[in-house]
């Protein structure tokens, strides 16, 4: 991409982005992650009115008297962007590509965590990690963010969450907050989601592109695997194979969906088709 096409881009997305940001999200993103980074001060006597989930046992048992613990917000908080980059994402509609929308998505979380006083990090992976950007804070650490995402070439087609995940874990090592944004098309990635959780806390967004998830009855038709290169003729204009296609994708994002609500992590399927507003905002209040 030429450096004047770059830099407007760049523009456009911080002019959108930081505007959300401001106006919309900045309250939920506070909120949803106000008393994440607490730690521990110090302790006294209990007093009427405060939370039992706060006594300290030990202590009480020591002094044969209720005490509890008293925590502090600390100052900031790291947030994390593990970003899939993989063949996959260069799929999309007439009007965008998955990669453009989720450049915008962590544009706006990006600008959330800035403004909130915390860093903001990235992991750009495909079957491997492609690139690793450290935790900073400020407006133009986030504008090199977005200049990476909306320049950036893989080396690799494939998808390896696991290995993405196990990269995070072990260079962050303080607890932080992660959104891993995939469409998730890979498999056997659900021991390191679980080993992730145990660190740090982590949200899952999926991209999903509702063109991905229907065949039209086009006749015959050659599909290929971006990620692969495996190519195939079917026919599309075949009732059964079309529903048979459906009910493929279908159980796939149910299996999905289910491996993130079994292993305890929040998740959310934000459409091509439909403004990412809303169910990133609700992401944000569920919490």
């Amino acid at each position: 991409m030429e450096t004047s096409e770059l830099l407007k881009k760049v523009r456009a997305i911080e002019i959108k982005t930081k505007g959300l940001s401001s106006n919309i999200f900045a309250g939920a993103y506070q909120s949803a992650f106000k008393g994440r980074g607490m730690a521990f001060s110090e302790v006294r006597e209990y007093q009427p009115g405060d939370e039992v989930r706060t006594i300290d046992w030990k202590v009480t048992a020591r002094f044969n008297h209720p005490y509890i613990k008293i925590f502090e917000e600390e100052r900031e908080l790291t947030l994390m962007l593990i970003i899939d980059v993989s063949a996959s994402e260069n799929y999309g509609g007439i009007t965008e590509l998955k990669k453009e929308r989720i450049t915008e998505i962590a544009a706006v979380l990006a600008f959330s965590a800035i403004q909130n006083n915390d860093k903001i990090g990235v992991i750009l992976f495909s079957d491997r990690v492609e690139k690793y950007i450290a935790p900073k804070k400020g407006r133009s650490h986030v504008l090199t963010i977005i200049r990476e995402m909306l320049n950036f070439e893989p080396q690799h087609k494939g998808t390896n969450i696991s290995e993405a995940v196990g990269f995070f874990a072990n260079v962050i090592k303080r607890r932080s907050t992660a959104f891993l944004i995939s469409d998730f098309m890979d498999q056997d990635f659900e021991d390191a989601l679980r080993s992730a959780r145990n660190k740090h806390d982590l949200i899952g967004l999926r991209i999903v592109d509702p063109l991905e998830q229907e065949l039209p009855a086009v006749g015959l038709i050659r599909i290929q695997d971006a990620e692969t290169g495996m190519e195939r003729y079917i026919d599309s204009s075949n009732k059964n194979v079309r529903k048979q296609y459906h009910q493929l994708r279908k159980q796939q994002s149910d299996d999905i969906r289910n491996m993130f609500m079994k292993i305890g992590i929040d998740y959310t399927e934000i459409r091509m088709d439909q403004s990412y507003i809303n169910p990133l905002m609700m992401t944000l209040k569920n919490r």
